[in-house]
Formats: C-alpha cells, structure tokens, sequence
C-alpha cells in the first residue's frame, strides 16, 4: 500500500469514494466542480506555489493494484481566508446568597480561536480495505509530512470529529439550534459546508453566548459526543498527543482536539535515516516511511530496521517509494509505544 499527492487524474476515483461516504465527511463532497477545484489547489499546493492561507494537501492511498481506496487531508492555515467557527464550552455562574440561589449553566461561544491551525481532514477509507494497518498509514503519512515540510505548517494541529447523528442523516444537536435558523435538514447544511458555504451558515447563526439549556435534552446530551464510527480515528490520534481542549462543530457538536505540532508523536519521534536494503531481520518493526520529496512524496509502512544511522528495508519497499540503496528517508514506528487502539477508517470532516 502507498501514500502519495492526490493528482487530477484521480477525480474519478475520488468522486466515486465520495460517493459512499455519507453525512460527516464535509471536505470530501461528491461534487465533480468542487473536488476538480481542490485538486488543482493540491497540485500548487504541493508544488509549493502557493501560501500557507491558501494551501491544501490531499493524499490518496493506492492498493497493490494501483487503484486509489482512500483520502487523507490537511488545510495548512485555517481561517486566514474565510472564518473559521467553532463553538467553545463554557459556563456561566450566578449566585444570589439573600435567595439562596447558586446555578452554574453551561454555555456555548462561537468563536474564531483556531484560527491558523492546521486542520486534518478528509480521513476515508473504502470497507473492503479497512484492515491490517492500512487506517493508520492512511492516517499518519500526514504527520510524517508535516516532520519533513515543517515551514508549510501551523506550529498548532487541530481535527474536528464526526459529532452524533443517526443513520437517517439526522443530527439532534443540528436539529435543536441551527435548524431553526435555516430551513434544511442536517444532511443538505452537512452538505453546502462541503461546497463552500460553511462560513455564510455560521454567519447567520447567533453571536451572543447561548445557554445549552434552552437546547433539547437529546442536544445536550450529543455536545462534545462522537460518532461511533469515528471512536476509532479519535482513539489513534489521541494516542498521537491530540486532545479535546473544549472546542466543538457549530452543526454537529462533535469535538475539536488540538495539539503543538511539535509534541505530536510521528513528527517529534520521526529521524531522517539513509536507505539500505536487505533482510530486516526477526526483530523488525513497522516503520512509516517517507521518500523525503514534496509533490512527488511516497509513503508507505513496511518492516524495517535502524541499524547505524541507516533504515534496513526489503528491495521491495525501496522500489515501492522509487529509491534506491543510500537516498536519504524520513522513519517513524507507526505504531507508538502506547498505541493500542483498532485501526482508524474514517471520521473527521
């Protein structure tokens, strides 16, 4: 299996994944004009034609057949072009001593505080291929990316993940606040987010702090709740060192975890190694490896082994990320120490 940039090339394939992916996965909508816009965003991006405002990074992971199965995403700076919203959790407390009144009701701020991060998105993978490791290549060849194009990054990392919502499409948080200030369900507003209109949504919704107990009980219940389908992903990336710091999505509530670029695993722990091919040996371990070039990046997991500043990989592994013995690479285990979790398939937008 192989990571590598998304081309033009890919659409078809892409909109058909698409396609299957349902409500949730608001940056990857089966819409030929949009995603033929991405990718070409993807290709400067790549190429590093264009500013970290602008920038946009798509990887796709082929099969050892070459057909493309799943996405993985990264905007570079979110937010210095249109808005970037997020609910932040809070509480309000109010207190009379005379009346013997003391409340504490919890509150929600819509904001702009992650402005500037560096947002994953657009994590799918097909079922048929939702096996071994494939989640956690898919997932992590993003980080081993921004180890080695660290200037085309955010110093801070954020994920939203997929809030609550059942399979009709239908999301209670949705349903007791922002529907009342559109007139559509949660799939259709689930859908323009993923066609550009995100930020005119967010922007008719209320400003002023909103006491969650004006919301259903359903609602409340749902806030900062994830969906089943994306415990997995989250699971993984908070083994990585993200967390939720109290920020979640405006239309579902799902949450928002965040770290330091610097303090994510893959990246802090990754080495640049030179190349050596031959038998990895009994004590090999899954490496994620990285060919260390930028539109023409391939990534992939294989055994290997660290011996002297070298990564002892079989020639198959080298041919696969197109090196030969002596080029220089980028290594992290893929799987940390601590990291025990299923293997991550699909979840944040």
């Amino acid at each position: 299996m192989l990571v590598r940039a998304a081309r033009m090339d890919d659409l078809p394939a892409l909109l058909e994944l698409a396609s299957g992916v349902g409500s949730g996965l608001t940056s990857l909508p089966a819409s030929e004009e949009r995603l033929s816009r991405r990718l070409q965003t993807v290709a400067a991006s790549f190429a590093g034609e264009l500013p970290n405002a602008d920038a946009d990074y798509l990887f796709v992971l082929e099969d050892g057949d070459g057909q493309v199965v799943g996405t993985s995403g990264m905007v570079a700076a979110a937010g210095l072009r249109e808005p970037w919203y997020s609910y932040r959790v809070g509480l309000t407390v109010t207190a009379n001593r005379e009346l013997d009144v003391y409340r504490q009701q919890p509150t929600l701020f819509l904001n702009n505080d992650l402005t500037g991060a560096t947002a994953l998105c657009s994590l799918y993978l097909s079922v048929p291929h939702r096996h071994s490791l494939n989640g956690r290549l898919l997932s992590k060849a993003r980080f081993i990316h921004m180890a080695e194009f660290g200037n085309d990054f955010s110093p801070r990392i954020i994920a939203e993940i997929r809030g609550l919502s059942d399979r009709q499409g239908r999301s209670p948080f949705w349903d007791s606040l922002g529907r009342h200030f559109f007139r559509m369900d949660f799939a259709r507003a689930d859908y323009l987010t993923g066609t550009g209109s995100k930020t005119f949504i967010a922007e008719m919704m209320p400003k002023f702090p909103l006491y969650t107990c004006f919301l259903s009980q359903e609602a409340r219940d749902a806030i900062a709740r994830v969906h089943p389908d994306s415990e997995p992903a989250l699971a993984m990336l908070t083994e990585e060192g993200l967390n939720y710091q109290g920020y979640i999505d405006i239309f579902d509530g799902g949450i928002t975890i965040e770290a330091p670029r610097n303090q994510v695993r893959s990246i802090h722990e990754s080495q640049q190694l030179i190349l050596a091919t031959g038998t990895p040996g009994d004590d090999a371990q899954t490496y994620l490896v990285h060919n260390r070039e930028r539109d023409k990046c391939r990534i992939t997991a294989a055994a290997g082994r660290i011996a002297a500043g070298s990564l002892v990989v079989a020639p198959e592994t080298a041919e696969l990320l197109r090196l030969r013995a002596g080029a220089p690479v980028r290594a992290v285990a893929l799987v940390g120490a601590a990291d025990g979790v299923a293997d991550p398939y699909a979840g944040m937008s």
